[in-house]
């Protein structure tokens, strides 16, 4: 069954980050979501790696992955299907088709639909790729006492479009697009120093500070996600994000992709301690 809302649909029937959603293992969230709920996955099975989905024609898959390769801070590969495959090593059981809360659907750079499961959507020349997400760090974060506004708000992370240009691969283009948490003053060293040991997840911050060097006119704005309430000394810390290739999907116009709906990723078996490399 292809369980389907509106474009731009905003539902979310509970708040996944509680204490009982935090506790499930990562095949109890993958079923939850099969099901059907939906809804930011920040927190849900702590301790598990959380995975950006974009799916795409064989014949686009070399200049994705190079695009990848070419700006890793943005989209760094955890894994790459075979064409028409489903399934991953990350996630033993798991069919990329069901298992998110919710999708994304292109054509031609067009979105058009946002449904829960997408096998009505799928087809066998798709390949997929799992591009590492900053809420895999989150836990250093947390353990390092830099608070978590979007956590703590019950909101999904804020993304935003910036003017940085990425590198391009062949028909594959488009700008960088970042997360925002807000830090206290002092908090800042330990965001900045506990992120940069997840370089396979992004990494450190690409800028802290003024929003208008990215080309952010309004924090209150975001163009995914939520707006969060920051404390009035809070400083604005932007990391690269995996919806990156959703703004390269509107950029570069393919004729078809698949995407996870930006805050609703993909819980892998893995944990996220494999990706801190100290």
């Amino acid at each position: 069954m292809n369980r389907t809302h509106g474009v731009g649909a905003d539902d979310r029937p509970v708040v996944l980050a509680d204490e009982q959603a935090r506790a499930w293992s990562p095949a109890q969230a993958r079923a939850r979501f099969r099901t059907g709920l939906t809804g930011p996955t920040a927190g849900v099975a702590a301790g598990r790696t959380q995975a950006n989905l974009i799916c795409v024609p064989a014949d686009w898959a070399y200049e994705t992955l190079l695009f990848c390769q070419r700006n890793p801070q943005a989209c760094p590969v955890l894994d790459v299907t075979d064409a028409g495959s489903a399934t991953t090593v990350l996630a033993e059981g798991a069919d990329l088709r069901t298992d998110l809360p919710r999708y994304r659907v292109w054509q031609h750079g067009e979105l058009v639909d946002e449904p829960t499961d997408v096998r009505a959507y799928w087809r066998d020349d798709l390949v997929s790729f799992l591009i590492g997400c900053s809420f895999t760090f989150e836990w250093a974060l947390a353990a390092a006492g830099v608070p978590l506004r979007h956590v703590e708000q019950g909101r999904n992370v804020p993304m935003y479009v910036t003017n940085r240009r990425c590198r391009p691969a062949g028909r594959l283009r488009g700008p960088l697009v970042v997360s925002l948490r807000p830090v206290p003053p002092e908090h800042l060293a330990a965001a900045i120093r506990e992120s940069s040991l997840f370089p396979a997840v992004h990494g450190g911050p690409v800028h802290c500070g003024d929003p208008s060097v990215l080309g952010i006119a309004d924090l209150g704005r975001p163009d995914h996600g939520d707006p969060v309430d920051a404390a009035p000394d809070d400083i604005p810390v932007f990391w690269a994000c995996g919806v990156t290739l959703q703004a390269a999907v509107t950029a570069s116009r393919p004729p078809f992709a698949l995407t996870h709906a930006p805050g609703q990723m993909f819980l892998t078996d893995a944990r996220d301690e494999q990706y801190r490399v100290a």
